[in-house]
């Protein structure tokens, strides 16, 4: 069961604070990413309130499965949980409940919880932290012999209760019926007028009810984010292990301080991480790459052995060898095949650059075709775009074709196979194949020589 249903106030922000984004993943995914590896899970229920819709959206995308329960009036976790009995009325075994706002949990955590809750055979197994600041936390009151008492939530703890380190997350393991049977006797009866779910783990010992607590491995893990300077360190924190990560599977990250990997993206082995590198969103690096520095690629395909220095690569496929950079934006929807060059203040858009193909510099194609074995001059551009119509046209460079530096290809255009252009040059028609133009407009200036033979003048 995950809480997903608080406003989040200390974001102001229209934005529920469950789908704000840590590493470049909405909070609560990190959760339901951590949830669905612990073993033997038979059913995810998930409690929604502010902005459902949004929350449900963005679940349902990761887990189709997920069943929803709704907590109109927003009072508190425990009532939360009541609102769950139906769901459940059908289920038998153990209840993991956790806070969709808690993305540094691990999974391993989670499955410890639940095996130490069964192996204690606990009511209730609470997973706890020693905290060197406390702030925000409900703390964890026991007798002189060590035993649970109660939680106390800080809005209603006293200095001497204040000053207590070991605190509560929020991740419990529960048995279904006593946890309801305690839910039904909370009360409001406290500083916030709210019905606590910690409240239901003191109901539990007084009546007997063994409870149990295990600390993290990690306390960081129990952290939550309620603020933006919270989910600052906290994608600080995951970032760091991702870093870690890739550099145990073999990638060298030459000032991990500096690298910034989302939590989706792959990097094969043996590729290198340039400083200021970053890796955002579902990209896929190869192996033997190396990509920066200072370079940002994002939501993008880079296969084995392709160099990226100095550029920004969004929603692109980058081949087997492929250089870019530096200082190129290569766009959306843009096809670099294999052994391709984007050069130097280059920008590519909605493009297929063939396979050995160079754009070396200060160059833009925008909706183009290149073949393989194709070099785009100096400046050369692609006029995509007319403004009377609105409409962007394609441009088709065939094979082993050229064009001369500052030559402007108005689309659509086709320049045919080893045909090219002279310096200047306007082309506003087809170019035929071996047929060499220039002037403003491109006009016929001679057939090229290809392989060998002198096709014409």
């Amino acid at each position: 069961m995950i809480l997903a249903a608080g406003l989040g106030k200390r974001f102001s922000s229209a934005v529920p604070k469950v789908l704000h984004s840590a590493a470049g993943t909405p909070l609560i995914h990190h959760v339901l990413g951590a949830v669905e590896k612990v073993r033997n899970l038979k059913r995810l229920l998930v409690v929604v309130g502010a902005s459902k819709d949004a929350v449900i959206e963005s679940v349902r995308a990761r887990c189709p499965s997920a069943t929803f329960v709704e907590q109109a009036e927003l009072l508190g976790t425990g009532d939360a949980l009541r609102r769950c009995r139906e769901a459940l009325r059908d289920f038998e075994g153990t209840v993991l409940v956790l806070p969709g706002d808690g993305p540094l949990i691990r999974a391993g955590t989670l499955s410890m919880l639940a095996s130490e809750h069964k192996k204690a055979q606990s009511a209730c197994t609470l997973l706890t932290a020693r905290l060197d600041d406390p702030t925000g936390y409900g703390r964890i009151k026991r007798n002189p012999v060590g035993a649970f008492l109660e939680i106390v939530e800080e809005a209603d703890a006293s200095i001497a209760e204040r000053a207590i380190k070991e605190v509560s997350g929020g991740i419990w393991c529960f048995e279904k019926e006593p946890l309801f049977d305690a839910l039904d006797r909370i009360t409001n009866n406290n500083a916030q007028g709210e019905y606590y779910l910690p409240d239901a783990a003191a109901v539990i010992a007084f009546q007997g009810g063994r409870v149990h607590t295990v600390a993290a491995p990690d306390p960081g893990e129990i952290e939550g984010v309620n603020d933006r300077g919270q989910l600052a360190e906290a994608t600080r924190r995951l970032r760091a292990r991702k870093v870690a990560q890739v550099i145990a599977a073999g990638v060298t990250v030459e000032d991990p301080s500096t690298t910034y990997i989302d939590e989706a993206a792959v990097i094969g082995a043996e590729t290198v991480l340039r400083p200021l590198t970053f890796i955002e969103g579902s990209t896929q690096v190869g192996k033997h790459c190396s990509i920066g520095p200072s370079t940002r690629v994002v939501d993008s395909v880079v296969e084995d052995g392709a160099e990226i220095t100095f550029s920004v690569v969004k929603g692109a496929h980058i081949g087997t060898g492929a250089s870019v950079g530096p200082y190129a934006s290569i766009r959306p929807g843009t096809r670099l095949q294999a052994d391709s060059k984007a050069g130097t203040f280059v920008e590519i858009k909605g493009s297929t650059i063939g396979e050995g193909s160079k754009v070396p510099h200060l160059s833009y194609v925008g909706d183009g075709e290149i073949g393989k074995g194709v070099n785009l001059g100096a400046g050369t551009i692609t006029g995509n775009y007319d403004s009377e119509t609105r409409v962007k046209s394609k441009t088709v460079v065939e094979d082993g074709a050229f064009t001369g530096s500052d030559t402007t290809l108005v689309a659509p255009v086709r320049v045919g196979r080893n045909a090219g252009t002279g310096a200047g040059s306007v082309v506003t028609r087809d170019v035929e194949e071996g047929e060499i133009v220039a002037g403003v407009p491109a006009r016929p200036f001679r057939k090229r020589k290809t392989e060998g033979t002198e096709t014409g003048h």
